[in-house]
């Protein structure tokens, strides 16, 4: 595939990906979580990909995002907050 092909493409989801994580963010809003952005949403289910060596395929990305719940999300703040992560 042509490399200039392949950027766009990886663009286009780079894209797709964070309305995705905007979603989530505005739909924690919705639910009390005023503070919440899709930077800190992304960081929260990328988290679970840095052990893997390998891109995980698009649809566990677009579950993964769709199905984060408050409370996970939550969870996952406290503990970059104890392990003193810049989050």
């Amino acid at each position: 595939m042509d490399q200039v092909l392949e950027r766009r493409i990886s663009s286009i989801l780079d894209q797709d990906i964070e309305l995705l994580c905007q979603s989530k963010a505005e739909e924690f809003h919705l639910l009390g979580y005023e503070y919440v952005t899709d930077k800190e949403v992304w960081e929260c289910v990328s988290a679970r990909y840095k052990k893997e060596k390998a891109e995980p395929p698009l649809h566990r990305i677009v579950n993964d995002i769709l199905s984060l719940k408050a409370t996970q999300f939550m969870n996952y703040v406290t503990m970059a907050a104890y392990k003193g992560s810049p989050f």
